[in-house]
């Protein structure tokens, strides 16, 4: 984000679509004469024209109101004990600062930092195979216990209200975002967690967007099916259609301050683990090399980023004018890799290092 000069995305997508507002206007009333008759309207998803039937808007309409059905929402929480959940919120981003967490209790992202108790999974680029059912269960006790207040100011109320029954949370995450982040299109992987799946918004209003898609380079977000407001202090229930059928996301356009969640689930008893057969991708150390050319077998050279490749095979070229294009490349790159070699030996026989001129 540094790189491109923007810190928040939200800036970034409404410099990638400033037209999108116009857009919206030019087809609001479904033709662009102004007559009201047509049978068809254009609407802007993910930058891209698309015409839409009423039949397809009506269908759209029907799987907001599945989502919808099968979603509870709740406000149990005063401003008070907001406030009070909020600093104890800051306490564990203080203690992840410090590194006094375990290896995968935190895990960091731009805008976003995640925080696990109780049990963590593998997502994402941590995955050895990616894909939806990949997901891996951390091994036991490779993140820390579910801290105490989060039992206490958190978990309590909500059975108390009815919310959850007593004993059913057993993993808690964290996550904290900053304006402009965002978490991309996802369903909570069914094979790794039960349902249903419960939050608690903290710091500030947001929303919680069903149905979108994510593109990338750059970053674009189409529009919604259906759009959930989640203030602070609310508790968000998805069971059903919301939580196995449709995919669920944060915009960084709906993250204008700080934002907190509470994500509280049940692991299933049969999720997989990640043992010693499946590594993870959590650190560069622990990352396989990535493939190489045949030709890269020669020891490594400080030198072998300013070797005039490309310089040498036009020689070779120029000494051979009679072959084909294709033959003069082939025996310029062999006599290249042939002289490279010569000179290792050569390196490794004189026991000095032979410097290489630089063009």
């Amino acid at each position: 984000m540094a790189a491109s000069g923007y810190s928040d995305l939200r800036e970034k997508l409404k410099s990638m679509t400033p037209h999108r507002d116009e857009e919206k206007n030019k087809y609001v009333d479904g033709t662009s004469n102004g007559s009201g008759k047509g049978r068809k309207r254009k609407v802007r998803d993910s930058d891209d024209e698309y015409e839409h039937s009423d039949d397809s808007v009506e269908l759209r309409e029907q799987v907001a109101h599945r989502v919808k059905s099968s979603i509870l929402q709740k406000s149990i929480f005063t401003p008070e004990e907001c406030a009070h959940i909020e600093e104890k919120i800051d306490e564990v981003v203080a203690q992840g600062e410090a590194g006094l967490y375990r290896e995968h209790t935190v895990d960091r992202a731009p805008l976003r930092n995640k925080y696990f108790f109780g049990e963590g999974y593998t997502y994402g680029s941590q995955l050895e195979k990616r894909g939806p059912g990949q997901e891996r269960l951390y091994r036991k006790g490779e993140v820390d216990e579910i801290p105490s207040w989060v039992h206490e100011l958190v978990i309590k109320p909500l059975v108390s209200s009815g919310v959850i029954p007593e004993g059913f949370v057993n993993s808690a995450v964290i996550n904290d975002y900053q304006p402009g982040g965002c978490i991309v299109s996802h369903v909570d992987p069914q094979h790794i967690f039960a349902r249903p799946i419960v939050s608690v918004s903290f710091f500030s209003d947001s929303a919680l967007c069903f149905g979108c898609r994510f593109q990338f380079k750059p970053i674009r977000v189409s529009e919604p099916v259906f759009v959930l407001p989640v203030n602070r202090g609310s508790v968000t229930v998805l069971s059903g259609y919301a939580a196995d059928d449709i995919t669920h996301c944060i915009r960084p356009q709906d993250i204008k301050q700080r934002r907190a969640v509470i994500i509280l689930r049940k692991t299933r008893p049969d999720a997989p683990r990640v043992d010693s057969d499946s590594p993870l991708r959590s650190s560069p150390a622990e990352r396989p090399a990535p493939l190489k050319a045949k030709r890269s077998h020669r020891r490594a050279d400080p030198d072998a980023a300013h070797r005039p490749r490309v310089l040498e095979m036009d020689k070779e070229e120029n000494r051979h004018p009679s072959f084909s294009r294709h033959r003069r490349h082939t025996i310029s790159s062999e006599n290249y890799w042939k002289r490279g070699q010569d000179s290792e030996k050569h390196r490794e026989s004189s026991g000095r290092k032979v410097k290489m001129r630089r063009h």
